[in-house]
């Protein structure tokens, strides 16, 4: 069963057609990933996703319902999280506040005590956010000061603040660029952990064929503002129109 679907999906800027006709969809506790070369129309494509842009022509639904006119915030509480190529997190803050600041549903202007679905005292947060951090492995870290962590310990509390919003889909936005080989290792095996122990669907844009191989279970490849192929990893890799778009230098990753 689709949990996202993309309809028909065009977008223009001035003379620039961003988005020709899109049309995928992601099943439901999948890894899907989306890649293209710079200028393929990605970044727009997610930002179609999340709120932030409206399409020209055509329809976003989630879970069988449209996400177009919605606010980011609103997208957020039906149970789309995103995670932004550099990590947005509260450097003032704590590891610990930080998740559990993410916790609280901004709505109306005011902030609300629903977490996963039903009203939970401070302790009771703090404990989900504890656990969380225990599952990312930066519970040893918890009363840190967010400022002075790692590139990929960010990304890792990153992930951790969606996950304590119990999302349902999670969007991750180059989620290893700037990374060293290293640290992109380790966020390929927390993903792989995410998976295993939470059913969140996953859509990845990225650059590095390393992580999209080693995690996506089918891949959309866009050129010129259109899909052009959608498979499975180990049918991307041959295919002569990905080749001449985009991966022929990756061959052998």
């Amino acid at each position: 069963m689709a949990i996202l679907e993309v309809r028909n999906v065009s977008k223009r800027f001035g003379g620039l057609q961003a988005l020709d006709d899109v049309n995928l969809s992601v099943e439901e506790g999948s890894i899907h990933a989306i890649i293209g070369p710079n200028g393929a129309g990605k970044s727009t494509l997610l930002n179609c996703f999340v709120g932030r842009l409206m399409p020209d022509t055509g329809t976003v639904l989630f879970q069988g319902k449209s996400l177009l006119g919605k606010k980011p915030h609103e997208i957020n509480q039906l149970g789309v999280s995103r995670v932004f190529q550099t990590p947005e997190i509260f450097t003032d803050l704590t590891i610990l506040e930080n998740v559990m600041i993410a916790a609280f549903a901004k709505r109306d202007g005011a902030f609300s005590f629903n977490l996963f679905g039903r009203v939970k005292k401070e302790t009771e947060i703090r404990d989900t956010a504890e656990k969380i951090l225990h599952d990312v492995g930066l519970k040893e870290q918890l009363t840190h000061s967010a400022s002075a962590m790692s590139r990929g310990d960010k990304r890792r509390l990153e992930l951790a603040m969606c996950l304590s919003q119990d999302p349902k889909l999670l969007l991750l936005d180059e989620p290893t660029a700037g990374m060293a080989r290293a640290d992109t290792n380790a966020t390929i095996d927390l993903l792989k952990e995410i998976s295993a122990t939470h059913n969140i669907t996953k859509v990845i844009i990225e650059h590095d064929m390393h992580v999209v191989f080693s995690l996506a279970d089918k891949i959309s490849v866009l050129a010129q503002g259109t899909v052009i192929v959608e498979d499975k990893p180990e049918n991307i890799k041959g295919n002569p129109k990905v080749k001449e778009a985009y991966l022929g230098e990756a061959e052998g990753e």
